[in-house]
């Protein structure tokens, strides 16, 4: 009940907070909004042409072809690349990981990425994927939460039943 309480405190200035800075004219445009809400979480602000290039990477369909001939890296990497599907599926779908997807591409030249390319059944384009892994690798963070331990995060038991199982 107390957590319920507090969320509502939290949703009702957050609104007040709202409230405020409308009826006073402040208005910050999306972009910096966007910057100020996400940079924490590893999001970087795309432009459309980046936008639409998210669409092709994520055409993976997990097949595994671009798997083939990758067991030598898998084993030279201890660890950091788990194959090139793996890493294709990441670093389509999960942006706050690019930093550590930008680490695994180094296991695969663009030369192997090519022949890859010529074996992907949808036809995802992994070098310009590889390059725009990179290039927005600086902004991702991996999975670090805001305050570093002092946030807490919502259990989903409730209290009576935490620490029993």
């Amino acid at each position: 009940m107390r957590g319920r309480i507090q969320a509502l405190i939290l949703l009702a200035l957050a609104l007040l907070r709202t409230l405020w800075r409308l009826a006073r004219g402040e208005r910050q445009p999306g972009l910096e909004r966007f910057r100020e809400n996400y940079a924490e979480d590893g999001l970087a602000a795309l432009t459309a042409t980046d936008r639409s290039r998210m669409g092709e990477f994520g055409r993976c369909i997990a097949c595994g072809r671009c798997d083939r001939d990758d067991g030598p890296r898998i084993a030279a990497s201890e660890g950091q690349f788990h194959g090139t599907m793996s890493l294709v599926l990441a670093a389509s779908r999960s942006m706050p990981d690019y930093a550590a997807a930008a680490r695994s591409f180094a296991y695969v030249s663009d030369g192997d990425l090519e022949l890859k390319e010529g074996l992907c059944p949808t036809g995802v384009p992994l070098r310009r994927l590889a390059a725009f892994v990179r290039a927005n690798a600086p902004a991702a963070r991996v999975s670090l939460p805001r305050a570093q331990g002092t946030k807490r995060l919502a259990s989903s038991f409730p209290p009576s039943e935490r620490g029993r199982s």
